[in-house]
């Protein structure tokens, strides 16, 4: 639509000033698009030449943006001791004050990096999207979480898996596998 109406093919029901902003408006998003394909094929071509970006894309969820995204700001995955201090430097984790005892479990931190813990929950949730549509192809796990829990909660702890699942494949190397089950689980 944007495309006809810089051409001058779509004939506009408005005034002619309205219309002439309309054009030069289409025509800015035209651009817009343009340079937003260019950056795409960059960040692609980016995750593609790092190994460490090429490993996390494999966890699903995370995609270039949040792979680059991991493998930039993470030099260091060791300076982890693991991958819930990880999920906690993001602030994916949620606020402990427990006593004598009992353990109370708050809101989510939200203490950590922004924007990497803002691309988990993106990426969680359209996990959840996808788990609710296709529920056949997606870890049974998620799906009864999505059953005891609403969607967002279930989001971030989904993400703060992803997160976790991100510490291991960046720490220990290798890539994500699906049906994985720990060393300490299985025993």
């Amino acid at each position: 639509m944007a495309r006809e109406i810089v051409d001058g093919e779509s004939k506009l029901d408005l005034p002619v000033e309205a219309a002439n902003v309309v054009a030069m408006l289409a025509g800015q998003l035209l651009q817009l698009h343009t340079q937003l394909r260019k950056l795409d094929l960059r960040l692609a071509a980016l995750q593609r030449s790092d190994d460490r970006a090429r490993r996390l894309a494999t966890i699903p969820g995370i995609g270039p943006i949040g792979a680059t995204a991991l493998a930039a700001s993470v030099t260091d995955p060791k300076q982890f001791s693991s991958g819930r201090q990880f999920a906690a430097w993001l602030g994916l984790t949620p606020r402990q004050s427990s006593s004598g005892g009992k353990d109370r479990l708050g809101r989510i931190t939200k203490m950590g990096d922004r924007y990497l813990r803002q691309l988990l929950v993106v990426g969680a949730t359209a996990l959840v999207r996808y788990a609710k549509e296709k529920r056949g192809t997606v870890d049974p796990r998620f799906i009864a979480l999505l059953a005891r829990k609403p969607a967002r909660v279930a989001s971030v702890a989904i993400a703060n898996k992803m997160a976790r699942i991100a510490w291991a494949v960046m720490a220990r190397g290798g890539v994500f596998e699906r049906g994985h089950a720990p060393i300490l689980a299985a025993a």
